[in-house]
């Protein structure tokens, strides 16, 4: 395993960040969000998504999450290939739990796909949970996702938490 750490900026992300964005889940996943679904989520006050921009401002990586009242579903989660291993998916999820903790959400949430043994290390080592199986969940291949959370002991969000949760988009 690499220690090498890329350096990125974390940024909301807007309209300008699109096509790469729609182009690293072509990449990344067998059945993508497409380039118009990914515009619409830019519009959805429950929602936000991050950019990881490299130095030269390239797109190398993303994470969406859905804020309901107080409790958070991560909905993607993506890196290039060749930036894979230096980080910048921990520091995409950093970010939402940051969040997380700051607004006072009961728990994040998340899909992963069973054979993803990086991405469950890497959320094992964040504090996330196994708590469940969602059989034949993915297609292309066929596979079982693991449910997976991470809970907050702070209690419940007020009403200001909810209407902070657009923090994240600018």
């Amino acid at each position: 395993m690499s220690d090498t750490r890329m350096h990125v900026r974390i940024v909301p992300m807007n309209a300008d960040h699109l096509d790469e964005v729609a182009e690293l889940e072509r990449i990344c996943f067998s059945t993508p969000w497409s380039r118009n679904m990914l515009a619409e989520e830019l519009d959805n006050m429950l929602s936000a998504f991050l950019v990881a921009l490299d130095d030269r401002d390239r797109v190398v990586g993303y994470a969406g999450v859905q804020v309901i009242l107080d409790e958070g579903y991560i909905t993607n989660i993506a890196v290039r290939p060749e930036c894979r291993r230096q980080g910048i998916a921990a520091k995409l999820l950093q970010v939402f739990m940051d969040f997380a903790k700051a607004n006072q959400l009961s728990f994040l949430t998340l899909e992963v796909r069973a054979s993803n043994y990086d991405a469950i290390a890497l959320y094992g080592s964040r504090g996330f949970r196994s708590m469940g199986r969602r059989k034949n969940y993915y297609e292309h291949p066929r596979e079982d996702a693991l449910i997976m959370t991470r809970e907050f002991t702070n209690g419940t969000a007020s009403t200001e938490s909810y209407t902070t949760s657009t923090d994240l988009r600018n």
